[in-house]
C-alpha cells in the first residue's frame, strides 16, 4: 500500500516537473535533482513517522483517562510516553547487562540498582507530573549506566587480556558503582517530598493522640 502511494507521489512530481520545465524553462537536470530531493524527504519522513508509531505501545483507556484527570495536554502525554518508553528499554538493557557479569551483579546487589530504577519508573508512571524531578535519572545517570555496562561487557569479552585491560575493567567497575549510587540518590530525592508529607501526618497524628490521652486523664481526675 505504501509503495503504491509512493509511486503515485513520484508520478505527480514527475508531471509537475515537466510542467515546470515548459513554464519556467528550467533545465531538466535541475528539475530531476529537485524531484529526487523531494522524494527522499517524503520517504524518509513517512518512514520516521512509522517507526515512531511502532515504538510506542498502545495507549490504554485507563491510562488515557488518568492523564486527562491530572490535566496533561496531548503534547505532554506524547512526550511523557516517549520518554518512559525509552527509559523502559534502557532498564531492560541494564538488567541484561548486570546479569551477564558476576562483577556487575555484585554492584547491582550492593546498590539495589535495578530495583531502585524500576521503583523510580513506577513512581513516575503513577505521577507523570513529576517527570521533571527525575531529569538526572532519565537523561544522564540511566543512559550513562547502560553505556558503561555495555562497554564493560565488550571489554570483558576479550579473549586475551593484559594488565592494562584489567586496569580499565576495574576503573570502569568503580565508575559503574558510583553512577549506581547516584541513581539510588535520584530515587531518594524523588520520594523525599512524600517522606516529608508522611512526617507531617505522623506529627499531626501524635499530637491528636496526645490531646486525646490528656483529655481522658482529665476526665478520670
Amino acid at each position: 500500500m505504501r509503495k503504491r502511494k509512493l509511486i503515485k507521489i513520484i508520478t505527480y512530481l514527475i508531471l509537475a516537473g515537466i510542467v515546470l520545465r515548459f513554464i519556467t524553462g528550467v533545465h531538466i537536470p535541475a528539475v530531476a535533482v529537485v524531484l529526487l530531493i523531494l522524494i527522499v524527504l517524503i520517504f524518509t519522513g513517512s518512514k520516521k513517522k512509522a517507526e515512531k508509531k511502532e515504538e510506542l505501545p498502545n495507549l490504554t483507556k485507563s491510562k488515557e483517562e488518568h492523564y486527562e484527570t491530572i490535566g496533561m495536554t496531548d503534547q505532554e502525554i506524547i512526550f511523557f510516553r516517549d520518554t518512559m518508553n525509552t527509559a523502559k528499554k534502557q532498564i531492560v538493557q541494564l538488567q541484561e547487562n548486570m546479569n551477564t557479569s558476576a562483577k556487575l551483579r555484585a554492584i547491582d546487589l550492593r546498590n539495589d540498582t535495578l530495583r531502585v530504577s524500576k521503583a523510580l519508573f513506577k513512581e513516575l508512571v503513577k505521577d507523570p507530573k513529576k517527570l521533571h524531578l527525575a531529569n538526572h535519572f532519565l537523561y544522564t545517570h540511566l543512559p550513562n549506566l547502560v553505556d558503561l555496562t555495555s562497554k564493560y561487557l565488550e571489554i570483558d569479552a576479550h579473549e586475551i587480556k593484559n594488565k592494562q585491560t584489567y586496569g580499565k575493567l576495574e576503573e570502569s567497575a568503580q565508575i559503574i558503582d558510583q553512577v549506581s549510587k547516584l541513581i539510588k540518590k535520584d530515587y531518594e530525592q524523588f520520594v523525599s517530598e512524600d517522606l516529608e508529607d508522611l512526617d507531617v501526618e505522623i506529627s499531626v497524628a501524635k499530637n491528636s493522640l496526645k490531646r486525646d490521652n490528656d483529655s481522658s486523664q482529665n476526665k478520670e481526675e
